[in-house]
């Protein structure tokens, strides 16, 4: 028997509805986002290993709008879960799926297979959306990728996206952004550098860090759902915060802090340690780094309520709770703990946690996938860096950093 031919991943299709996505979300983003997208006027007919730092839910149109051509996105498996939405997407514009938080060797062939075909790959080496105004962490394992691509590396950057729409708010600001290609690494380049100098440019070109007073950023609701990245307290410890338009307020001891036009942190009732997000974020990461969260197995860290559903990786979401009570302790997630139906996810056993879009928690059990999606001001970052912190002290490693992001 024949064996059949694989089908390519380039089609004729997706570029009349690259240029009609440009045309249309291209007018809407920068009404929205009030930015200035510079084209890229060296890209000729070569393709691109784009790699940009990662600041707002529209980045991948600000990089469609500088190219030419359709551009290939990696995108998490959650946008390929939504059924015939997935589908939908898949068929227009042909994303390349990556497991967030794992080793995906499937996205790697996918990529290969992409740059093969003449493709125009792009990739945010930091998985995620910064929190702070700072790049987030990048995974060494972009270095060899790049190299096996075998493409001449665009590096482009986003500026502004974090005074203009936090990946906490739900509230864009009238401010001004900027992006565009800031360097290009050429293959003869790329072949004579080892793995540790590519992953050291790229982290030199695609840093970015928005801790300063540099621009103002209009809108009654500047801390609005702040409490979705912050949950220590410098005063306190370990807490939980709720804002309210321009201010932010410690449930536990009361300190209420405003966020200022440009960007500044002031403390409305106290002399607040920090001046900007991306210093309180830090210290926040460092109070982490210094806990041992394996002594919190008596009593849970924080509890929430949240609805459950598990994943079904590139097909649906299943509702399995619609309301359940989470508890967070130092070494485990227990899901409706005391009842008949309790759920014991230990973090022993757990593969990874990551945080999807503002607040959606991501749980990889086994062959399993469960989301947890609460309310608005639920925050999952807590259990991403708790979670971290513990694999870190289990492995020996209670001086690493790393807290997932």
């Amino acid at each position: 028997m024949k064996k059949k031919k694989k089908q390519k991943w380039i089609k004729f299709r997706h570029r009349p509805v690259r240029a009609v996505l440009n045309v249309t979300l291209g007018v809407y983003s920068k009404w929205k986002y009030g930015i200035t997208v510079e084209k890229f006027r060296q890209q000729g007919d070569r393709p691109y290993l784009i790699l940009y730092n990662h600041q707002t839910a529209f980045d991948q149109f600000f990089v469609g709008m500088s190219f030419r051509g359709p551009v290939y996105y990696v995108a998490s498996e959650d946008l390929f879960s939504k059924g015939w939405v997935s589908s939908l997407i898949r068929f227009l514009v042909a994303p390349i799926p990556i497991k967030k938080q794992t080793t995906d060797i499937g996205a790697v062939m996918n990529c290969i297979r992409v740059a093969r075909e003449g493709g125009t790959i792009a990739i945010a080496p930091e998985g995620n959306r910064t929190y702070s105004g700072k790049t987030e962490y990048m995974s060494s394992a972009i270095a060899p990728l790049a190299k096996k691509l075998k493409l001449p590396i665009a590096f482009y950057r986003i500026e502004g996206g974090y005074g203009v729409h936090p990946r906490w708010s739900d509230k864009v600001r009238k401010g001004k952004m900027r992006s565009y290609v800031s360097a290009v690494l050429e293959p003869e380049e790329l072949a004579a550098m080892t793995n540790d100098e590519l992953y050291a440019r790229i982290q030199q070109e695609l840093y970015v860090d928005e801790g300063a007073a540099d621009a103002i950023f209009r809108s009654a609701y500047r801390a609005e759902y702040l409490e979705r990245a912050m949950y220590v307290c410098p005063f306190c410890g370990l807490s939980e915060f709720e804002s309210n338009q321009d201010r932010i307020t410690c449930k536990k001891c009361g300190k209420t802090v405003a966020y200022g036009e440009d960007k500044t942190l002031t403390g409305v009732d106290c002399e607040f340690p920090f001046q900007f997000t991306t210093q309180w974020y830090d210290y926040q990461k460092d109070f982490i780094n210094k806990l041992d969260v394996t002594q919190f197995t008596a009593q849970p860290l924080y509890r929430d309520t949240s609805s459950l559903s598990e994943v079904l990786l590139y097909k649906k979401k299943v509702t399995l709770r619609e309301s359940a009570d989470i508890a967070l302790y130092g070494d485990r997630i227990v899901i409706d703990e005391g009842k008949e139906n309790e759920m014991v996810l230990p973090f022993s056993e757990l593969v990874a946690l990551s945080v999807l879009g503002k607040n959606k928690l991501n749980i990889y059990y086994g062959d399993h996938l469960y989301q947890l999606k609460s309310h608005k001001r639920f925050n999952a970052l807590k259990y991403v860096n708790i979670y971290f912190r513990y694999k870190n002290i289990t492995r020996g490693e209670a001086d690493g950093t790393f807290l997932g992001l």
